[in-house]
């Protein structure tokens, strides 16, 4: 288990739960380096003054607010430490909700909530009481730096904290000239649009997708490593819609067409390729 990044408690009400939290999720993208295209050197990013043109030694660095163009005002450890925020070590659940009232826009990124011993029969309460009332928390805690809002849910046996964005930090919509609230729509298109969702419509099972375009990169780094010659496939134009309802005619037939075939189920054969028989015990005699 990685190392706990924040320990605290949540809180809801009178009752407080010892908790330690953990990343739930890591990004699988690969990752390059800037390199100096006539001998392959490294390039490194150095932390130079704008003022001296010095190189800035990183324990000379302190944090500065910009209130005006080019006029800062620098903030100190203990300036950080004098903020009046209460969800500094606590996650405290200020209200509970429908999940379904969450808009997904605003969820960031997702942690692990591991109890203390002491909190365990608290912790298994409260994942029991948000279960049987299908209710998720809203609270609000303080870490790396900045207070977040956040929801409070359980997957599986675990609670799981959300951070989300704060309302004023979601954009409004903007579709610039077009106003597609004028735009009207057919009811055969509608019906075929309809057809065409039914047809793609399937139990959600995330397990079936698979990042293609890093496996796809990864074996080009492997290809270039062993020296061989990178084939470049040029892809092929995009067909022009000219009438919405032929591309949907033909979209529905496609994705039927898709449906009728029969799925392999890769993953489970997989597993059974995996598990040996136990060995046969020998009769006597033979």
């Amino acid at each position: 288990m990685p190392r706990a990044m924040w320990k605290g408690a949540i809180s809801f009400g009178l009752v407080t739960i010892p908790v330690s939290v953990y990343p739930a999720t890591e990004e699988k993208t690969l990752r390059f380096n800037q390199l100096h295209a006539a001998d392959g050197g490294r390039i490194r990013m150095k932390r130079t003054c704008s003022i001296d043109g010095e190189e800035v030694p990183y324990e000379e660095i302190v944090k500065g607010y910009e209130y005006e163009k080019d006029r800062y005002v620098v903030l100190t450890d203990d300036d950080f430490d004098a903020v009046p925020v209460e969800s500094s070590r606590a996650i405290d659940i200020v209200q509970f909700v429908d999940l379904e009232e969450i808009d997904p826009m605003m969820y960031k990124k997702s942690y692990y909530l591991v109890p203390e011993e002491t909190g365990a029969k608290a912790y298994a309460l409260l994942r029991e009481a948000l279960a049987q009332e299908g209710k998720v928390g809203v609270a609000k805690v303080s870490f790396r730096d900045k207070e977040h809002l956040a929801a409070l849910r359980f997957r599986e046996d675990a609670f799981v904290l959300e951070t989300m964005y704060w309302p004023d930090e979601i954009r409004a919509m903007d579709f610039g000239d077009v106003d597609v609230t004028k735009v009207k729509v057919r009811d055969q298109e509608l019906d075929m649009a309809k057809s065409l969702i039914e047809s793609l419509t399937s139990a959600w099972s995330p397990e079936e997708f698979t990042d293609d375009y890093r496996a796809a990169m990864l074996g080009v780094v492997e290809k270039k490593i062993a020296g061989e010659e990178i084939e470049v496939v040029t892809a092929e134009p995009t067909a022009k819609v000219v009438d919405l309802m032929e591309a949907l005619k033909a979209s529905v037939a496609a994705a039927k067409k898709k449906g009728a075939q029969p799925r392999q189920e890769a993953a489970p054969a997989k597993r059974a390729a995996a598990k040996k028989p136990a060995p046969r015990k020998k009769a006597s005699g033979e």
